[in-house]
């Protein structure tokens, strides 16, 4: 799955399907926003519900730039969330 680009918060974020499967399986899929690289790397994680398709590309893909400026600004850090790697 290619990689989108977005502008938020004065940076350019790149977005991805996060891959991570909840107790939702097909209801809800997460995305990851990811802006720099390294050290300096930044990366935000949210989740969504599809509106049409149930297959997690075909729903990232229907999805605007709108949507997804919209899911970045409900995004939380990637240190608060099990796609980034936190166990609690």
């Amino acid at each position: 799955m290619l990689a989108r680009s977005i502008s938020a918060a004065g940076k350019t974020w790149r977005v991805y399907p996060s891959g991570f499967v909840t107790q939702y399986d097909r209801d809800e899929f997460g995305l990851i926003f990811v802006h720099g690289t390294g050290e300096a790397r930044e990366v935000r994680v949210t989740r969504y519900s599809p509106l049409h398709t149930r297959s997690r590309e075909a729903s990232f893909a229907e999805l605007g730039d709108g949507d997804l400026l919209r899911l970045f600004g409900m995004s939380q850090p990637s240190a608060t969330s099990p796609e980034a790697g936190y166990a609690p």
